[in-house]
Parts: structure tokens; C-alpha cells; sequence
């Protein structure tokens, strides 16, 4: 779902799907399954560079880096990533989610990877306190151009959790005035098997040039309305956004 109440108020919803990977099983998750494929062609299919460093190389390194950058290095022991797959060899991915667990298993960061159809990518990473089993509240300001119809002076608010049995993530956007987006991703766990890949094909055909297609006509939409377009930045010099320093307490 996605809803926006100003400067004109609108709101649709698209049946999607993603799918959540284990990074370092990426390989072995492809093997007897026929229509899913690691960095080869198929009806369905993940490939290392459509993610991370974007250069093919695989994603651990890089998820490892920006986690030690930012004193997480406890979170590397498990990641697993949220995002949609190729279809047909076609992707496009607005938002990909790293969840990064430390060796008893526990969340313990997020990184939070957006693109937007000019090619770019920004990662926002935040850590998640050591216990904290409840969904996350995650703010960081806007940095990173997603939406030609959408100002730059603006800040975000996310809220996840595990992506175990149920999905649940909320993306609020709010500038001076208050907040103006809402945008929602919710869904339950199924098995990746090929029935039920195939089953999501034939429910769901073409899935993320759908998304690219729904974006350019909701912004011809809302252009049509006297949305004003604002030209694209250039994005940020650092790929991930590291979170804030904690202040010890007094």
C-alpha cells in the first residue's frame, strides 16, 4: 500500500511478492529447485549484482564492511536478505532489507537498501539494541533521491521485525509540515518451492516490471494533477548512511 495525503492525496495498492535469502546460501538454495537460478538465467533468479557493490562480487564482504564501519560487526554471523528476485531476467527493487543477526541468533541490525529507477542505490544502516525482540522504529533523514515528485527535505521513519512467519514493514516520510507518505510491505512465509514459484508467476506475471511500469503511471498520475517534478541530485558520495553515535547516558 502506498498512500500519500499531500500536495495531492492518493493512494494504491499492488499484489507484489519477495523473497527472503540466506546470503551465504545462495548457491545451495538454487540446487534441485528448476525454476529458480544463483547468477544464471530462469524464471525466476537472484544475481550478486543486482545488490551490494552492484560489480557481481558477492554480498558478505560488502555487508561485512559497512557493519564493521559502523562497530556491528556482532551482526555479521547471520544475514539474510529481503528482496524481489529477477523475473524472466528483468529486476527492479525499490527497497531490499539485510537482516543481520549476531551469533546467538539475535537481530541486531538492519540495513536497509533503497534504489530508484535512475540506477542509483543508498543503504541506510541501524543498529538494534542487544535483546530487542519487538518490531523496530528506525529514523534517518532523506539523503537519497527516490521520487522525482517527492522533496528531498524530508525524513523517514521505518518500523520491521524478523521476517520469520509474517512479513510487516512501514515506511512513514514526513517533512516540516508533518507527515505526508505512507507506504506499506506486509505478507506471510510460504515455502519457495517450484509449484508454488509457479503459482506466484501466473498470479503475479512479470512482477518487477509491473512495479517499474506502476511507478512511471502514478507519477504521470499525479503530474497530471500539478504534482511539481523536481530535477534528480546526485547521490550521496558514501553507498550506506551510518547510524547516528549513541550518547552515553548521564
Amino acid at each position: 500500500m502506498h498512500r500519500r495525503s499531500r500536495p495531492k492525496a492518493y493512494e494504491f495498492v499492488y499484489r507484489v511478492f519477495n523473497i527472503v535469502v540466506d546470503i551465504d546460501r545462495l548457491r545451495d538454495d538454487a540446487v534441485g529447485r528448476r525454476l529458480f537460478s544463483y547468477n544464471r538465467f530462469n524464471l525466476f533468479s537472484f544475481y550478486d549484482r543486482d545488490h551490494g557493490a552492484r560489480d557481481g562480487s558477492t554480498l558478505r564482504p560488502w555487508v561485512e564492511k559497512h557493519l564493521a564501519a559502523a562497530g556491528l560487526s556482532h551482526a555479521a554471523a547471520h544475514i539474510r536478505l529481503l528482496c524481489m528476485p529477477r523475473v524472466l531476467g528483468y529486476v527492479f527493487d525499490p527497497i531490499s532489507i539485510y537482516y543481520c543477526s549476531d551469533p546467538e541468533g539475535n537481530l541486531a541490525a538492519v540495513l536497509y537498501e533503497v534504489k530508484n529507477t535512475f540506477g542509483d542505490q543508498h543503504g541506510y544502516l541501524f543498529p538494534v539494541e542487544r535483546g530487542q525482540t519487538a518490531p523496530q522504529d528506525h529514523v534517518a533523514d532523506k539523503i537519497f533521491h527516490v521520487s522525482p515528485l517527492i522533496a528531498m527535505n524530508a525524513r523517514y521513519r521505518i518500523r520491521t521485525a524478523s521476517p520469520d512467519d509474517r512479513l510487516a514493514v512501514l515506511i512513514r516520510e514526513s517533512d516540516e509540515e508533518g507527515e505526508f507518505l505512507v507506504a506499506t510491505l506486509t505478507g506471510e512465509r510460504r515455502d519457495m518451492t517450484d509449484a508454488a514459484l509457479l503459482s506466484r508467476f501466473f498470479r503475479i506475471p512479470f512482477l518487477t516490471l509491473k512495479i517499474m511500469i506502476a511507478i512511471h503511471f502514478e507519477a504521470i498520475r499525479l503530474m497530471l494533477r500539478g504534482v511539481k517534478y523536481t530535477t534528480r541530485p546526485e547521490p550521496p558520495a558514501k553507498e550506506v548512511s551510518l547510524p547516528p553515535p549513541r550518547r552515553d547516558a548521564a
